[in-house]
């Protein structure tokens, strides 16, 4: 069983056969799965916005729209080239299910310090009270250039760090491309969500969630908003991202090329409450890992964090201060933006 820093590495696990979770990754009854909404067949959900890059007649309205009523949708003709989304795919299956026990745990992240760089499970520290997720990753830190070592990368793929490096730059350029079409939808300048959030520090982290004995009793990721400015994401074809909307957790399934963008607590700051974060999170299965990458787009934690036009309806905060409330208090939905409002 893998164990580094005294924690168990969640794919270990699975990997022994265990027929009943372990207690610290039981959610409690009201989190749980099915627990908290009507259950209804997906025919009868929403289904989160679809956005073409390609047609352009609507492209601000279909925007504006997805980002006031959802914060969340998927997009597709982005620009990003397909290979290489199919590659980092690839790359990131590739460490978690050909590496060794050993090899993963050589790139093993530091257990007491928040967010480090490397192969991980428990991403909060501060509370040994916290439900554990059923997840393992490995976190890259991407951007800027000066926070980038490729040799903390894994290196047991010949093209892994290639790979990552290029993706880095691809999705880094589409998430500065939607943030100044989300500034155009609101009537402004394009440069202004860029202005409002500085440079890019872009974490990208691969997910993997093994399948799970249980899956009523637990998440792959508990719910919660993103603390940053924009979040991409790409998931193979197994399913498990879901978003809250209206008190139901609705599905975004799968679309191959698709890339999920989901809007973060800082971008709902600059926006004045006009676009909100969207509040989401990962359930499990029994029969199949899923593997999905989040690319994390955050404001530098000096930067003071205020909304664009007014009157304002949140405090003025520094992102430092709020990254550190965030993984001291731990997620739970929403509640670190709330206490900003006025």
């Amino acid at each position: 069983m893998a164990v580094a820093g005294n924690h168990i590495r969640v794919q270990s696990l699975a990997r022994d056969g265990e027929m009943v979770v372990p207690r610290q990754y039981i959610q409690p009854p009201d989190t749980r799965p099915n627990q908290n909404h009507e259950k209804r067949t997906d025919e009868h959900l929403p289904t989160a916005p679809l956005i073409d890059f390609s047609d352009v007649s609507s492209f601000h309205e279909e925007l504006g729209k997805a980002c006031r009523e959802w914060g969340a949708f998927q997009v597709i003709n982005h620009g990003v080239p397909l290979e290489l989304l199919d590659g980092m795919i690839r790359v990131g299956r590739s460490f978690f299910e050909d590496c060794t026990v050993d090899q993963k745990l050589s790139y093993a992240c530091d257990p007491n310090s928040p967010a480090s760089e490397g192969y991980g499970s428990r991403m909060l520290v501060s509370s040994n009270d916290t439900v554990l997720d059923w997840r393992d990753y490995f976190d890259h830190h991407t951007l800027p250039l000066s926070r980038r070592n490729p040799s903390n990368w894994p290196h047991f793929s010949s093209d892994y760090r290639k790979t990552v490096s290029d993706y880095s730059e691809q999705i880094h350029f589409l998430a500065q491309k939607l943030l100044g079409l989300i500034a155009e939808s609101l009537g402004l300048p394009s440069s202004s969500m860029k202005d409002g959030i500085g440079e890019f520090y872009q974490n990208i982290t691969v997910s993997y969630y093994p399948p799970c004995p249980q899956p009523e009793l637990t998440l792959g990721l508990q719910s919660h908003s993103d603390i940053g400015a924009i979040t991409l994401i790409i998931q193979d074809d197994v399913g498990g991202l879901e978003v809250l909307k209206n008190g139901e957790w609705i599905p975004i399934n799968p679309l191959p090329h698709a890339i999920v963008v989901i809007l973060a607590d800082q971008t709902e700051i600059i926006t004045n409450g006009e676009y909100n974060s969207a509040v989401h999170r990962a359930i499990t299965n029994s029969k199949k890992a899923r593997l999905s990458v989040s690319s994390f787009h955050d404001p530098a934690k000096t930067k003071i964090i205020r909304p664009a036009f007014g009157p304002p309806k949140y405090h003025q905060v520094v992102y430092g201060d709020y990254y550190s409330s965030w993984y001291t208090k731990g997620p739970e939905g929403k509640r670190n933006i709330d206490t900003l409002k006025l």
